[in-house]
């Protein structure tokens, strides 16, 4: 009788194990994350960056999981200074509490134009707002990354990268990602 009863809740825990790992992976499930003006894994045009006008390329994402709630932004490079030897990752944006109603921004978004409640963080320049790629030396990724979250994020103080990636541990239902390419002409 001793060892039916280990055998049923040793399987009630194996049960119960899956069923967290099915729920784990429906928790970190994909978006789609576009722009209109570069292709995944292709060159940022010089628009977007600061040798053109500095201003936010559009983007658009889809495939928004249930049970979304809010939506956060977060645009790095993660091969600055110099790609053959990177030291740091260089902040270009940070956004939160996104409303799941937004498919995206045009280009150039200013922060009247962002939709209400929506809120910005501070950029490694140390402002809010975009920052366009403009890196020192090299060609570098700009890797564009949307979290789908389960929560309405409180409000930052730092609104950081950093703050904003402990806020959402344990509130993201999915991500899409967007990677562009810029080295400087001049």
């Amino acid at each position: 009788m001793r060892n039916a009863a280990r055998t049923l809740i040793g399987a009630g825990i194996a049960l119960a194990l899956a069923g967290g790992v099915a729920h784990a992976a429906e928790r970190s499930t994909s978006m789609e994350l576009t722009s209109s003006a570069f292709a995944p894994n292709a060159d940022i045009p010089s628009l977007y960056t600061c040798e053109g006008r500095d201003q936010s390329p559009p983007l658009a994402w889809s495939e928004l999981p249930a049970g979304t709630k809010s939506l956060a932004l977060i645009v790095d490079d993660p091969d600055a200074p110099d790609p053959a030897a990177p030291k740091t990752t260089w902040v270009h944006w940070v956004l939160y509490n996104i409303p799941p109603a937004t498919a995206g921004f045009a280009s150039g978004v200013l922060p009247a134009a962002l939709p209400a409640g929506t809120r910005e963080g501070l950029n490694d320049w140390q402002r809010t707002g975009y920052g366009g790629p403009c890196p020192p030396i090299g060609r570098h990724r700009y890797v564009h990354k949307l979290y789908a979250l389960d929560t309405l994020l409180p409000v930052l103080q730092p609104a950081t990268k950093a703050a904003l990636e402990k806020a959402m541990q344990g509130h993201i239902l999915a991500r899409g990602e967007l990677v562009g390419y810029y080295r400087k002409k001049k």
